[in-house]
């Protein structure tokens, strides 16, 4: 299966969704608030949030509870507000107020998973990062591109199959073609480009 060419196709029937932040600490902060929750909350809670803590320093003197109230209804907001601002000082303090650019460093902070880790370096850092979530997952499963249902499985089945120059774009591509067209119920198998790779479809169809 060529992977480089099901990416083209996605490429071709979505737009990707365009992240509101482009500076490394800002990206990391949203990253971690996004886990569980809908881009629009969390793009709304962090405009919130750097209106009034706009820096690392910032936010690493902030109180939880004011950190909590302002990122709220972000999933987990109660937890996610104490880790914002733990990372920040962690930020702060080991790493002289810049972000890391290591994997295993960003694994450290609190809240970090590998996913937020990757879009950091992808997005943040201008390195090489192929982050996994939860619509990548799926669609890589459905199509035949991972063998696994686990996220650190898949990113290296993927990583194997894409070539490294485009990794940075498969999390964009695939979120929104997650969002718009392979659902997690109710994909929109008709306008799809995909069907002959899908196993999911060639259930269904068989099973109809």
């Amino acid at each position: 299966m060529d992977a480089d060419l099901i990416l083209g196709k996605i490429e071709k029937m979505v737009d990707p969704h365009i992240a509101i932040w482009d500076d490394a600490f800002r990206i990391l902060i949203t990253g971690i608030m996004s886990t569980r929750t809908k881009d629009e909350v969390t793009d709304r809670a962090s405009l919130r949030l750097f209106c009034k803590f706009p820096s690392v320093k910032a936010l690493a003197g902030a109180s939880p509870s004011v950190v909590r109230d302002l990122i709220k209804p972000v999933g987990f907001y109660r937890t996610k507000a104490v880790d914002l601002v733990e990372t920040s000082n962690i930020i702060l303090k080991k790493h002289r107020g810049r972000v890391p650019d290591r994997m295993e460093d960003l694994l450290e902070l609190p809240g970090v998973g590998r996913k937020v880790a990757n879009i950091v370096l992808s997005e943040g850092v201008g390195k090489d990062g192929l982050a996994v979530d939860t619509h990548v997952q799926r669609i890589s499963f459905r199509i035949g591109l991972s063998s696994s249902e686990k996220p650190e499985v898949t990113e290296e089945q993927l990583k194997k199959k894409i070539p490294r120059e485009r990794w940075n774009e498969v999390n964009s591509y695939f979120v929104e073609f997650g969002k718009q067209i392979c659902k997690p119920i109710t994909p929109r198998c008709n306008e799809c480009g995909l069907k002959k790779y899908c196993r999911y479809w060639r259930d269904h169809e068989n099973s109809g």
